[in-house]
């Protein structure tokens, strides 16, 4: 018997997948249980409408990534920090910061956790931070440390 899948199901199919399984299986469990429905024509249009939608939404949320990207990738953002007398700061600039400032001069929102920074930055001088905009889309963020 053909259903259509209204979750993802270990072993049987991922969500708006139309498979085929038993007969006692869809009717005693999977359909009481709204986990499919059966597999007419009206079911397995809705559920290729939905796949198509998703896959424009994913495919404009990377758009929208890729255009994020350059637009932070031309410019650099600038740091004014206390600095101490070998040059190294008090503290050091954190993935919050970083969010923080890109919010204000782009106006982008970033989540601190996406931004990945390699090593700690104490010191006054130029780093690349790696930013996690969208699945396979990483933008390196240019930025400049200097004295207040």
């Amino acid at each position: 018997m053909k259903v259509v899948l209204n979750q993802d199901i270990k072993g049987i199919g991922k969500k708006l997948q139309v498979v085929d399984v038993s007969e006692g299986y869809a009717r005693n469990y999977l359909i009481p249980r709204k986990m499919a429905s059966i597999a007419d024509n009206k079911n397995i249009n809705e559920a290729k409408t939905k796949v198509e939608a998703m896959n424009f939404k994913k495919m404009t949320e990377k758009q929208e990534a890729i255009e994020i990207k350059e637009k932070i990738e031309k410019n650099y953002l600038e740091f004014k920090h206390k600095v101490g007398d070998n040059g190294k700061l008090f503290g050091s600039i954190t993935e919050k910061e970083i969010a923080d400032k890109v919010n204000s001069v782009y106006g982008i929102n970033i989540n601190k956790k996406k931004i990945i920074i390699k090593n700690p930055i104490k010191e006054i001088g130029s780093y690349e931070v790696n930013v996690k905009l969208y699945e396979g889309v990483i933008a390196n963020v240019k930025i400049a440390v200097v004295r207040l």
